[in-house]
């Protein structure tokens, strides 16, 4: 198995890194950077990737995804609640204008069909 092939990992892994790799790019990071530190990221918290058979799994390290909760909860509790207002005003137009739902709406609990 050549250096960084990825199909020792499950879809799980996979979705997890995927999702950790668009949060870093939203944060600015560039796009390889944002893969390396996601699979980095995934590493840390399974070990690798999974290898089936009974009795092999391993639970799970949530630590490094405890340290980005932690890291972004006290960002946030140190800004002003102008600057959270002014953030999210910003997020309400740019949501607004990619034509996304409206505060209040939901796809959920709609009639079902028979």
């Amino acid at each position: 198995m050549p250096r960084g092939d990825k199909s020792a990992y499950t879809d799980k892994q996979k979705r997890q890194a995927e999702h950790i790799e668009e949060g870093y790019e939203e944060r600015g990071v560039s796009e390889e950077e944002a893969e390396r530190r996601a699979w980095a990221t995934v590493n840390k918290s399974s070990g690798g990737g999974k290898k089936s058979g009974s009795g092999r799994g391993k639970a799970e390290n949530k630590a490094p995804a405890k340290k980005g909760g932690k890291k972004g909860g006290a960002a946030s509790a140190n800004r002003s609640a102008a600057a959270k207002s002014a953030s999210a005003k910003k997020a309400a137009k740019t949501r607004a204008s990619k034509g996304g739902a409206k505060k209040g709406s939901s796809k959920k609990g709609g009639a079902k069909k028979g």
